[in-house]
C-alpha cells in the first residue's frame, strides 16, 4: 500500500507470464487466476521450455488454478491446499465475486 496509512489498498490487474492474471480489490484480497504450463490446469504436464507463454499472443484452457491472500500475506485455504486446481471458468467467475465482495479472507469460506 503507498500512501498515509489512512489510504486504500492499491486496486490492481497484474498480468503473470502471459499466463495468468490476478486481481487485488478495494478490501485487499488478492486472487490469481493462472493456467499455463505447470500450473494445476489442463495445460500443467505441457512440454514446454520455460516461459514459453512469453512468446505466444493467446494461451488457452479449458480450467484454472487459483489462490487467494490478503494483504498481509495470509493465504485462503481451501481445504486440502492454498491453490485450488481445474477449476473452471463458470467456478473462476463465482470465486473473483467472492472475493470481491469479501470483507476479510475469514469471510470468504461463509460466502
Amino acid at each position: 500500500m503507498h500512501g498515509s496509512s489512512n489510504s486504500k489498498p492499491i486496486i490492481m490487474l497484474q498480468v503473470t507470464q502471459n499466463k495468468g492474471f490476478s486481481l487485488t480489490f478495494e478490501n485487499g484480497l488478492t486472487i490469481s487466476v493462472q493456467f499455463g504450463t505447470g500450473n494445476y490446469c489442463e495445460r500443467r504436464s505441457l512440454i514446454a521450455p520455460y516461459k514459453s507463454e512469453m512468446l505466444q499472443d493467446i494461451i488457452e484452457s479449458e480450467n484454472a488454478e487459483i489462490a487467494i491472500w490478503n494483504k498481509a500475506d495470509e493465504w485462503f485455504n481451501f481445504g486440502s491446499d492454498t491453490v485450488e486446481g481445474w477449476v473452471s471458468a463458470n467456478e473462476v467467475a463465482k470465486w473473483i465475486n467472492k472475493v470481491a465482495n469479501a470483507t476479510s479472507i475469514e469471510d470468504i469460506s461463509r460466502n
